[in-house]
């Protein structure tokens, strides 16, 4: 832990370095990619030794895949490959060195290599050998249209400012960065006309930066201080289930479970900050012209504390993860795409018993929320004062369900797990199957419809997000003139 936080300190000044010394303007795409590469992989060597050597192997095998296979079926067996790699690591580190331990645990950074092999896998599929009318609106803009070098791979893959904790980034976005166009504010009208309301200049993200450090500090001293005296584990106690009522111990399970996230806090928004401190991140301007730093952010802090259902807070948590999980299954799974996509989501994490009592969990509750929402909000939006009283309910019902669901996610094991669940007789287990009894789900209707009546629990919003933020400025590819990029988000946005 003290290497990680070394290593994104040191990487946080070397991306202030990267932009005012290698910036586009200065230096070329290919000094950049090398630059980026090289710092990235000796990061990995500080942080993890030799360990690190699962990296390149795992990036240059797939992209070995890439080449030999053909854009036809590539996607499939990166896919395979990646994770599979990933799973055996995640196997060997596990249940043969050390159970229930973080160190050397670079199954970490390995997971978010497998997130951009098999993103960009799937994006060359998209845009090398699937018709342009059969792709997603989301699809047509993040499609690659010619296969990336070795160099840009790697630098893709193993940069240094995302290698050790993310976020994941699209490799449009992220060639647009090193080459220097994603500054190119070019705001598509509804008659396809360039409108340049803003001066076309580069940014500073120095306040941006800044306000994330504020935070970093912040969630750092709330774990050192409030998360050790709040251990997850005394949910299990003994003598707590034993002498606490039901109230109490749902009270201490929602602090608790609070308390654990402002690591997740920690770590998610320094490396948010490292990219914007090399000049990435930027997502354009709002309609009073400031900056937006949030392009690859992974969290909304405010909207996760506060959040109302359990979708919302599943749109604010690990959003990068959620829009991977949304590509390269949810949209392209045939059949039970929630139940495949909670799978996926599980085996990625890692083979801790307790990440599969989580997501199983999750589907669960999903389905129930989803199934609640659809059939009574209605009747409580059309006053404010009942709608209040609507959401202070659902506040209240939202954290315990996730604190409910999570637990296993942090116990790691069977057996402490099923501890819990037994001390609350499974209630919100029994409460979800009886909902899902109870209230019928919309039915699924034939054509595009069907995918519009069993969104994802991070579906509608998270898409509408990611089509906004690609229509801040244009990120194209080589083949493809920035008008006709601009054009195509343009029909995007309107379908």
């Amino acid at each position: 832990q003290v290497n990680f936080v070394v290593c994104q300190l040191f990487a946080l000044l070397a991306a202030v370095w990267f932009r005012t010394y290698l910036h586009s303007s200065k230096t070329s795409p290919f000094i950049r990619h090398v630059v980026a590469t090289l710092l990235g992989l000796y990061l990995a060597l500080f942080c993890f030794g030799w360990y690190a050597l699962h990296f390149v192997i795992q990036s240059g095998i797939s992209y070995y895949i890439m080449i030999i296979i053909g854009v036809e079926n590539m996607h499939k067996y990166c896919f395979v490959f990646a994770l599979g790699y990933l799973t055996v690591c995640q196997i060997t580190r596990v249940y043969i060195f050390d159970y229930g331990q973080y160190s050397a645990d670079f199954s970490g950074p390995m997971m978010i290599i497998t997130q951009k092999i098999t993103s960009l896998a799937f994006e060359i599929h998209d845009g090398m050998f699937r018709k342009n009318e059969d792709l997603t609106p989301s699809q047509r803009c993040l499609a690659v249209r010619r296969m990336p070098s070795l160099l840009e791979y790697l630098s893709y893959t193993c940069n240094f400012m995302g290698i050790l904790a993310g976020p994941l980034c699209s490799y449009k976005d992220y060639i647009a960065f090193i080459e220097g166009r994603s500054y190119r504010l070019q705001q598509s009208e509804a008659n396809g006309k360039e409108d340049t309301k803003y001066e076309q200049t580069d940014p500073s993200p120095n306040i941006a930066v800044a306000q994330k450090l504020l935070i970093c500090g912040l969630s750092l001293l709330f774990h050192m201080t409030i998360t050790q005296t709040l251990p997850v584990e005394y949910n299990i106690d003994d003598n707590f289930i034993a002498t606490a009522s039901w109230p109490v111990r749902f009270f201490y399970l929602y602090l608790s479970l609070m308390a654990a996230r402002p690591k997740y806090y920690f770590a998610w928004t320094l490396a948010d900050a490292i990219n914007n401190a090399a000049g990435f991140g930027f997502r354009g301007y709002d309609k009073n012209g400031v900056t937006r730093w949030d392009l690859i952010s992974n969290l909304r802090i405010q909207q996760i504390e506060f959040s109302t259902s359990f979708k919302m807070f599943l749109d604010n948590w690990n959003i990068q993860t959620a829009l991977w999980l949304k590509r390269v299954c949810y949209e392209r799974a045939t059949f039970s795409p929630t139940i495949q996509t909670f799978i996926l989501s599980a085996i990625w994490h890692g083979v801790y018993p307790g990440y599969y009592l989580t997501f199983l969990t999750g589907v669960l509750m999903t389905l129930a929320a989803r199934a609640i929402r659809n059939n009574i909000r209605h009747y409580f939006v059309e006053s404010p004062a009942v709608k209040l009283c609507y959401d202070i309910v659902t506040w209240m019902t939202t954290q315990a369900a996730i604190s409910y669901t999570v637990v296993p996610f942090v116990l790691l094991s069977v057996k402490p797990s099923f501890t819990f669940y037994s001390s609350c007789y499974f209630c919100l287990h029994i409460a979800s199957i009886l909902v899902l009894l109870v209230f019928p789900l919309k039915r699924t209707q034939k054509g595009s419809k069907k995918h519009e009546s069993v969104q994802p629990v991070w579906s509608r919003k998270l898409e509408e997000e990611s089509l906004l933020q690609k229509n801040n400025y244009p990120t194209t590819n080589n083949s493809f003139s920035q008008k006709q990029e601009i054009t195509c988000r343009y029909q995007a946005l309107k379908q």
